[in-house]
């Protein structure tokens, strides 16, 4: 934005601001840097010709400050001979840039003011000097209270406690109070509710537990993403659910209760937990899994689709399906070419049936798997807690330096194989065979009917193979010309 400028050789002005959290003058909103440097330069008699703002980037953190870079370049072009501040630390905390600065200002001859640090004379060696210790003030205020806010965030994850951040999806319930917070996009301070984070938030919540028992249940990430948009659910930032989204939702620590620091849980947290922890560990594993499917691309619209098997000629590849009889039908083909095809909707219907005819048998409980009741989920889990209890104090020692090298890398590999060994039962013990909700039911097919298409090619994986030989020709006994004996059902349990 720019302002008009007025006749005669008057000094040409370029004012910068910024905001972040790390900002002296706490409290002091961009709008408010603006007014106090249009006043110092209209007590110098200087037309200001520029405003560059840039908000929420902090001067320490190395990010790139597009309107600052602008400035720079203009500067370059003689825009202008003095640049107005709120302070020194509004424009540089660190000492690369600030030579950077300095050099320019030689070459150009910019004078550098500010409202709260006065005149900075960069062309002699006490005003350089002047910046530098200003910087290098700025930069160990910094430091310093990076410092105190990493080991306030690491005393909170230690005691359990919400250390802060991006509201957790699922929790966050509003106490009736509220404080003071800077607007990242405007700079401007606004009320805002304080928010329990020990306390659940029903709603979204029950879609954590809904995902976790989906994917456990043999579902996919990708339908949880539909299920999400269907109920119009969306992040804390009130954006849409992504698949990525999803994926970090379900693999939180928090959600079975479990606090972390910088990656690695540290013990229990004080708030409500979403799922059980064989569960948490379970989803983990499932999404960890090196074999596991991710391909985002076209999901199958068909019950067989790459799980019939061809069996001409002992073939053995996936069929897929494809448009056969002049485009009217969907059928069933083997990907190598082999001639014939087999009406897609026939063949599922028949291998559907027959599926719900053996589940719906009185021996169908024998084609459960065995549960995991011979698994100590208790035990496990205080086993669990035990070894990192272990791990953290190895860790403490060998900072300390009471503990070498050698014995501390053997430890932490002992603890993280006795640890993986017991994360991998904690996920047996939540694992849903794909044919519980089927077996037992009261009507299989109604049960049946009720599952979502993968739920139904799960079941059809875990059960049987089908295999589409070549059929005979001609009218079948049945009247029909479908050759039913042409699908051969292979049962694994």
């Amino acid at each position: 934005m720019k302002t008009t400028r007025t006749e005669g050789a008057r000094t040409r002005a370029v004012i910068y601001c910024r905001i972040s959290q790390d900002r002296t003058g706490a409290g002091l909103g961009v709008d408010r840097q603006r007014q106090d440097c249009e006043a110092l330069a209209e007590r110098n008699g200087w037309d200001v010709v520029e405003v560059y703002v840039d908000n929420d980037v902090s001067a320490y953190s190395g990010k790139k400050r597009e309107r600052y870079e602008a400035m720079l370049a203009d500067l370059e072009q003689g825009t202008a001979t003095v640049v107005i501040a709120w302070h020194t630390d509004r424009l540089h905390r660190s000492p690369t840039e600030l030579e950077k600065y300095i050099d320019l200002s030689e070459r150009r001859g910019v004078a550098t003011h500010t409202v709260q640090a006065g005149t900075i004379d960069l062309a002699t060696p006490s005003g350089r000097m002047t910046a530098r210790i200003l910087g290098a003030v700025a930069r160990q205020e910094s430091e310093h209270k990076g410092h105190r806010v990493a080991r306030a965030r690491q005393q909170k994850a230690m005691a359990g406690e919400w250390a802060g951040g991006i509201r957790p999806f699922g929790w966050g319930v509003p106490t009736g109070e509220t404080k003071t917070k800077v607007d990242r996009k405007t700079g401007e301070e606004v009320e805002v509710d304080v928010l329990d984070m020990a306390q659940l938030v029903p709603e979204e919540a029950a879609a954590v537990l809904h995902w976790t028992d989906t994917l456990l249940s043999g579902g996919s990430v990708r339908s949880c993403v539909r299920w999400a948009a269907d109920k119009g659910l969306t992040t804390p930032r009130g954006n849409t659910i992504s698949h990525q989204d999803l994926r970090d939702m379900l693999v939180r620590p928090r959600n079975a209760g479990i606090a972390v620091y910088k990656g690695e849980e540290v013990g229990r947290g004080q708030w409500e937990p979403i799922v059980p922890e064989e569960k948490f560990r379970a989803v983990v594993a499932i999404l960890s899994d090196p074999t596991r499917r991710t391909n985002r691309g076209a999901q199958p619209k068909w019950l067989g689709s790459l799980l019939y098997v061809c069996g001409r000629d002992e073939c053995g590849h996936g069929m897929t399906v494809t448009q056969s009889g002049g485009r009217l039908y969907p059928s069933y083909k083997c990907a190598t070419g082999h001639g014939g095809g087999r009406r897609a909707e026939i063949v599922d219907q028949y291998v559907e049936d027959t599926i719900v005819a053996r589940l719906s048998r009185d021996d169908a409980e024998d084609m459960l798997l065995p549960g995991p009741e011979d698994i100590d989920v208790a035990g496990l889990q205080a086993e669990s807690e035990q070894i990192r209890r272990r791990m953290t104090d190895l860790a403490g020692l060998f900072g300390a330096g009471q503990l070498e090298l050698e014995p501390f890398t053997e430890g932490m590999e002992t603890a993280r194989a006795q640890l993986d060994g017991v994360t991998k039962q904690l996920a047996r013990a939540a694992t849903v065979d794909p044919l519980v909700g089927l077996v037992g039911a009261p009507d299989v097919r109604k049960a049946w009917r009720a599952l979502a298409l993968e739920q139904k090619r799960n079941v059809l994986r875990a059960a049987l193979i089908v295999t589409l030989v070549k059929p005979r020709s001609g009218r079948m006994p049945d009247g029909g010309y479908f050759d039913y004996d042409a699908v051969k059902f292979q049962w694994l349990r």
